[in-house]
């Protein structure tokens, strides 16, 4: 089961479900089953995410993160794990691999329209708020 690792953590870790040891070489992907299936409620997601002391010690995340796990879901849950490091990485059967917070959602209600109200920051993007 996942479980959270302290009192106040957000999210709940995620297990490798793998009947043996799987390598992912440096810039490699592999797909690491979990073995669960979730039905979250309306209204809320599951977002995966990656583990910082993977991150940290060996340069492993996930390639789409986020990750969203959407209420209506109902397929297993599998973790994109990539290796950003310089070493090959093992990842070991119902070793921790991600979290997942479950969070609340809203959808948006979209307008088409033909002009934007101005704003102070306008369309200033990558940088321009200072670095």
């Amino acid at each position: 089961m996942p479980a959270y690792q302290t009192a106040n953590s957000a999210g709940l870790d995620l297990c490798a479900a793998l009947a043996q040891a799987v390598t992912i070489q440096p810039g490699a992907r592999a797909l690491i089953p979990t073995g669960l299936a979730f039905a979250i409620a309306d209204g809320y997601e599951g977002q995966v995410r990656p583990r910082s002391g993977l991150a940290l010690k060996h340069g492993i995340s996930i390639v789409n993160t986020p990750g969203t796990v959407d209420a209506d879901y109902r397929g297993m849950v599998q973790i994109l794990l990539i290796n950003l490091g310089q070493e090959p990485f093992v990842v070991e059967p119902q070793s921790r691999i991600a979290q997942i917070v479950i969070c609340p959602v809203m959808q948006a209600e979209l307008e088409l329209v033909s002009s934007l109200d101005e704003t102070a920051r306008g369309a200033g993007g990558y940088g321009s708020t200072g670095v």
